[in-house]
């Protein structure tokens, strides 16, 4: 049967209908204002053998608006599976190359977030799943705006970030003119898209590098919580809250504001760090639980300041121990990145963890696709990395090998393609 049959889309719709049935109170549209969305889980039961049937029913069929005024997979809720794409512009590629590119992929992620085929040659490899929560997600690296005559219109917030002294950069596997970010609850769904992008990008662009990753699965805890990282910690719980007042503030580019107006093209969008972050796991499992709480300022079980209380209490920073010692150390990861500790600087942390082997001295080649967003790094990620740099306990116990620094534009309006504002503008 060709790739592309009728009866190709006509039972994918028939099996999405299906799945939104047996789990309609679950499905979660993505909203144009970036609130989170919640995956089935939500409304699905406390773990009762119903409830994790219902929860499991309805996971393919969640699925995430393509437009809206910011992109989708920055507020979207972490997904199991993921891939991060950096592509560079082919040799003679430029401005009309680049918005045909985007124009197509834009297309693709549309289609595929509303759980259809490809546009073009479907390699029929999702089937039989729906959206499964699919986020697509793109920006532009420091290179783009040179390779495609936009000097001008590129923001200084792009500017390539310090050079820290922990940092063991790969450049090969850093930076790159385009920049793609991948998300989905179901491994095939995800690869799919990576795939069809792939495609898409054809003689316009080629892979500069590619990594994997993954967090646990929709539905694999009793209630929903805090992810936890490879270490085993529970990582991101003080990430900043979307019914915070100030979070569009902190998060996404004013609309209208201070800034050259060759710049507006970025209001409503948003800049992700993008690091990938090697944990030594084999020196960090040899440390015992309470030098591995002393690191990290928190209690491993269930993530509370060591000064007490649960998950989301506050660090009572200024406590002091039995010994005449703070009771959260003075070079305590919790400590040094804590937003009072940095004058308020924050950014929304939404990683995935990596697996890529075993290394030749046995070791794991794992750790932490880090991605954090912010309305201007500068303010963000840097200030805070440059003091983690300085005395972070867990410096020890990490390597950042890879970085990349994107201007991620804001979601497409209906019609438009992304960044169409700032190729046509």
């Amino acid at each position: 049967m060709p790739e592309n049959h009728p009866d190709i889309e006509i039972s994918r719709r028939r099996l999405l209908g299906t799945v939104g049935a047996a789990g309609a109170a679950g499905l979660a549209l993505g909203g144009a204002s970036g609130a989170l969305a919640h995956s089935a889980l939500a409304g699905s039961g406390s773990g009762s053998a119903t409830g994790a049937a219902g929860s499991l029913s309805s996971l393919g069929a969640t699925q995430v608006a393509f437009h809206g005024d910011h992109q989708a997979g920055i507020t979207t809720p972490l997904q199991a599976k993921g891939h991060v794409v950096a592509f560079d512009l082919a040799a003679g590629a430029g401005r009309t190359e680049a918005a045909a590119l985007l124009r197509r992929w834009s297309d693709t992620a549309r289609r595929l977030m509303a759980g259809e085929t490809a546009p073009t040659a479907d390699s029929g490899i999702a089937l039989d799943a729906g959206p499964s929560s699919l986020t697509v997600t793109f920006g532009f690296g420091h290179s783009f705006f040179e390779r495609t005559g936009l000097g001008a219109r590129r923001p200084t917030a792009l500017d390539p970030l310090p050079d820290f002294s922990s940092d063991r950069l790969d450049a090969q596997r850093s930076n790159g003119d385009l920049w793609v970010q991948i998300g989905a609850n179901d491994g095939l769904v995800a690869f799919h898209a990576l795939r069809a992008l792939q495609k898409d990008a054809g003689d316009a662009a080629r892979v500069r590098w590619q990594m994997n990753g993954f967090n646990r699965s929709p539905g694999a805890t009793g209630t929903p919580m805090t992810a936890r990282n490879l270490m085993g910690q529970v990582d991101g719980t003080g990430n900043p809250k979307p019914s915070e007042p100030d979070f569009d503030q902190r998060i996404f580019v004013p609309a209208a504001g201070p800034g050259p107006a060759e710049h507006a093209w970025m209001g409503g969008g948003s800049y992700a760090v993008v690091r990938r972050i090697r944990m030594l796991l084999d020196d960090w499992d040899k440390q015992s639980l309470a030098q591995q709480e002393q690191v990290i300022g928190r209690t491993k079980a269930t993530g509370a300041p060591l000064t007490g209380g649960g998950e989301t209490t506050e660090m009572a920073l200024d406590k002091i121990g039995a010994d005449g010692k703070p009771v959260i150390p003075s070079n305590a990861h919790a400590r040094i990145s804590a937003p009072e500790q940095n004058g308020g600087a924050a950014m929304l942390r939404r990683p995935f963890s990596f697996h890529d082997g075993i290394g030749s001295d046995g070791a794991p080649d794992a750790g932490l696709l880090f991605i954090c967003w912010q309305a201007d790094p500068l303010r963000g990620f840097v200030p805070v990395q440059r003091k983690l740099d300085r005395g972070d306990a867990l410096s020890a116990f990490i390597r950042h090998e890879s970085s990349g620094l994107y201007a991620v534009p804001p979601g497409p309006r209906s019609g438009e393609y992304v960044g169409q504002r700032l190729l046509e503008g």
